[in-house]
């Protein structure tokens, strides 16, 4: 078993026992979620940390645009509740790289793949920069940051 899904179950143990319902209820779901990627597909298996990461991360996500809705539904009890379950996982992934960050890492990123090609990557190498860039990044940074990063440093 992954390091990470024992931790979530130990602290979902301590949450019960401290009668935290938001930490509770966040944790169960984000266990069911990892259980459902467990057994999807051919045969069921155990996630690496590395996949928990990732459904930890899907999760998070699926919270943030829940919270955004019901905001802009006018919700903003059920958009706050949604909010905190984001926090609530954020403790279990790494910490996200700043916008300075991401933009140096796109900018090595570029530099690799035109010290491995020998010219200036142009857009239609972009998958080959952003293969680069999304491995530098491990999780630390949405793709969708990682792309316009790289797409700005392929520009310039």
């Amino acid at each position: 078993m992954s390091t990470l899904k024992e931790q979530l179950r130990a602290d979902l143990t301590t949450a019960m026992k401290a009668r935290d319902e938001l930490v509770r209820t966040t944790l169960r779901s984000a266990l069911t979620a990892i259980g459902n990627a467990e057994v999807a597909g051919d045969t069921a298996r155990e996630l690496t940390d590395d996949e928990v990461r990732a459904v930890i991360t899907k999760e998070t996500k699926r919270r943030a645009e829940s919270a955004q809705a019901f905001a802009d539904g006018g919700r903003a009890e059920s958009a706050e509740r949604e909010r905190a379950e984001g926090e609530v996982l954020a403790r279990y992934l790494p910490t996200q790289l700043d916008d300075d960050e991401v933009d140096a890492l796109a900018r090595a990123a570029v530099a690799e793949v035109e010290a491995e090609t020998g010219e200036k990557p142009g857009m239609k190498q972009m998958g080959q920069v952003m293969k680069k860039a999304n491995a530098a990044a491990s999780g630390r940074a949405e793709g969708g940051r990682v792309a316009a990063a790289v797409k700005k440093a392929l520009a310039s």
